[in-house]
């Protein structure tokens, strides 16, 4: 038996790919190792990311560990890196084979027909990569992360996803529902819905005739399946983020109250030169609607420094902006110059010290908010949704909106959503 392991980069489509492609490999009859270090395997595939530069050089480095550690193994790169800079990967010694964004659920195929002689690069430009994937993943029976759109049509100046995952697309609402149904039957109790531009769900092909499909149409199908007691939306932006949306996780008991955000920049002059689809107005718009049809509901921030020509009155209009908002937690990004993005001519750039400085004012920002959300609930009781995973005697969980809670260590208590009271 041929064993195969994984590594995986980058988001959680990501990870949901990498679990479907294991499971694409099982049915070859590939035994699949979880973690890549676990033993001395056949084929090594490493799903990539290319969000900033330190994704990169750690996909470099990892090829560099595997051919120390498996000189004779057989490696696969796929992923966004792997669309973006094939030639670049397939330059690096050891590397076998290099998938791009249209080869990629085809592994199985090309290590049938792979000759590790030579690096070879299977790809394509990325206008032409048209047809939507299905993926989930499934090694955890508590949680899933499954994809229902891939691609982006937006071109924000910073990012490189449109030129690595293509077109936006979407999955139907029928094969979703399906995909549900599979999750449901091997037990998994919450899902979380995920996309590259997940507000985006149900834009087709301009040669594509089916009948356009909505989010919230998704949503409410999804409301329906039975077995699943946990929905989530992992992230959205929030000019698509409709009041129509709002409303229905306000009066589901299935959804979560529980929203991920993107907002990047809190001054609008950088937010125009991120090319973004709204202004801080509109954001503090979205936030204060939640909270007013949901005012227990978690909302998340991702957030961009030292983005080119930010200047200190830019950086301490986003401060001032996010401390202003009743948000829950930021995820905060140190921007990260990539190739064949309009943001790599933009001038001045901000010097990396001074990024790091930004990042880490936002990061203690973010704990502050944090801290303050949590003990808002300190002595209310919420549904947990408790998890296998066992350190030192204790095991975790979340609430519904989204907090982290311990509690020793029950066996009986796994996968089951047990009413907890917050200390």
């Amino acid at each position: 038996m041929k064993t195969v392991a994984f590594h995986t980069l980058g988001c959680k489509l990501n990870f949901a790919e990498t679990s479907t492609l294991s499971r694409m490999l099982e049915a070859e009859g590939y035994q699949v190792y979880r973690q890549m270090d676990e033993a001395v395997a056949d084929v090594y595939v490493i799903n990539t990311c290319s969000v900033t530069e330190q994704a990169d050089k750690e996909c470099r480095q990892i090829i560099r560990r595997i051919k120390r550690m498996a000189p004779q193994s057989v490696v696969v790169v796929t992923g966004c890196y792997a669309q973006l800079r094939p030639q670049e990967i397939a330059a690096i010694e050891g590397v076998n084979l290099v998938l791009g964004a249209a080869e990629k659920f085809c592994l199985p195929a090309h290590l049938q027909r792979m000759e590790k002689a030579q690096s070879r690069i299977c790809s394509c430009e990325v206008d032409e990569v048209r047809t939507f994937h299905s993926a989930y993943s499934l090694h955890d029976r508590t949680r899933t992360f499954l994809k229902v759109q891939d691609g982006c049509d937006y071109h924000c100046s910073f990012c490189t996803i449109p030129l690595a995952r293509g077109k936006s697309r979407s999955n139907t609402i029928a094969k979703v529902l399906e995909d549900a149904r599979q999750i449901a039957a091997a037990g998994v109790k919450e899902i979380v819905l995920t996309g590259v531009n997940l507000g985006d769900f149900g834009k087709t092909m301009p040669d594509d005739p089916r009948h356009q499909e909505t989010l919230l149409e998704l949503m409410q199908a999804l409301d329906t399946v039975n077995g699943i007691e946990r929905f989530r939306i992992s992230s959205i932006e929030p000019n698509l983020l409709t009041l129509d949306i709002i409303q229905f996780v306000a009066q589901s008991r299935k959804w979560m109250p529980h929203f991920h955000i993107p907002l990047q920049s809190g001054s609008n002059r950088i937010l125009g030169l991120m090319r973004r689809r709204y202004r801080r107005e509109l954001y503090a718009e979205k936030v204060h609607a939640i909270l007013q049809h949901i005012p227990d509901c978690a909302i998340g921030v991702d957030v961009i420094v030292g983005f080119p020509t930010e200047t200190d009155a830019d950086f301490q209009q986003t401060f001032d902006f996010l401390q202003s908002l009743p948000v829950a937690y930021l995820h905060v990004f140190t921007y990260s110059e990539r190739a064949n993005t309009p943001a790599i001519s933009l001038k001045p750039s901000v010097p990396p010290a001074i990024r790091h400085q930004r990042n880490d004012i936002l990061r203690k920002l973010s704990a502050a908010k944090h801290e303050a959300f949590v003990k808002r609930f300190q002595g209310t009781t919420r549904p947990v949704l408790f998890e296998a995973q066992v350190k030192q005697g204790m095991m975790e969980g979340y609430t519904d909106n989204y907090i982290r809670v311990q509690a020793p260590y029950r066996e009986s208590w796994i996968n089951r959503i047990i009413d907890w009271t917050i200390d």
